[in-house]
């Protein structure tokens, strides 16, 4: 049986109006290029990924890349500070391009978001206060012991399942955050990231923490964007390869990362 002909000319319209639609939606790189601007969001106080150094001006290891991304781009770079757990509803409402965090890709975020390949492997650490009764980290796993981590990080996952006879405490910000709260008595132990550990930590006095060498998991970190963003995401995608072969990718990592040299300059 044949379809009437008003069949086809609707289908036909639809068609039309479809590819019509698909024609007039910019994509989020021509967004990014006609207002001229790279929008990132990151974390208000993370070094060495993220802080804002003694002369007042925004830098680390990801907002460095962020930055050198926007020049690939032909445009500037606008950074959005941020508390932690606000990144990713940023990045969501549109606010922001992408995210340039010390963030693991996880199974759960990526429900969320879309993130690209990693550019780094890290994994977290415990800390304590130097001189503590805290010795090691199975004595962080004493009953009772008050484990600081970061509010919504994969470290707080992790401290449930590792210190579960401890008293897991949850803050909401940046890494110095936990620092504080083991240097002045509000806790016994932290898990965070192992380079944000060394990183942050390098801004009190020497000595002021023990952190153990043993990592407790392996993480990747990685950038992120919006799932409807893909053009965006290929292009990250081909920037951490571009950066991994010319090996601008591993001197930012050096510089930042691997070793102290960052603390003197900013």
């Amino acid at each position: 049986m044949r379809a009437p002909k008003y069949l086809f000319a609707l289908l036909l319209t639809c068609l039309g109006l479809a590819g019509m639609t698909a024609a007039t939606h910019a994509s989020t790189l021509e967004d990014i290029q006609k207002r001229g601007e790279l929008r990132v969001a990151v974390q208000t106080q993370g070094p060495p990924f993220s802080m804002v150094d003694k002369k007042g001006e925004r830098t680390g290891s990801s907002v460095e890349l962020a930055k050198l991304m926007a020049q690939e781009m032909g445009v500037k770079v606008v950074f959005l500070d941020l508390d932690w757990d606000g990144l990713i509803p940023a990045l969501l409402s549109g606010k922001a391009d992408m995210l340039a965090a010390d963030m693991t890709p996880t199974l759960a975020r990526a429900m969320k978001v879309a993130f690209t390949k990693p550019w780094i492997h890290v994994g977290p650490v415990v800390a304590t206060k130097e001189g503590s009764k805290f010795t090691s980290v199975e004595a962080c796993k004493a009953p009772g012991a008050r484990i600081a981590v970061l509010f919504g990080s994969t470290g707080e996952k992790l401290a449930k399942t590792l210190f579960a006879k401890g008293q897991i405490k949850s803050y909401k910000g940046g890494g110095p955050l936990l620092l504080d709260a083991v240097k002045n008595g509000q806790a016994d132990c932290l898990v965070n990231d192992s380079t944000a550990v060394a990183g942050q930590a390098a801004g009190y006095p020497k000595g002021t923490f023990k952190v153990f060498p043993e990592l407790l998991a392996k993480e990747s970190l990685a950038f992120a964007t919006r799932y409807d963003s893909l053009d965006l995401l290929t292009w990250m995608n081909l920037f951490i390869d571009q950066t991994t072969m010319d090996g601008r990718l591993q001197n930012n990592l050096d510089y930042w990362v691997n070793s102290a040299k960052w603390k003197e300059e900013h």
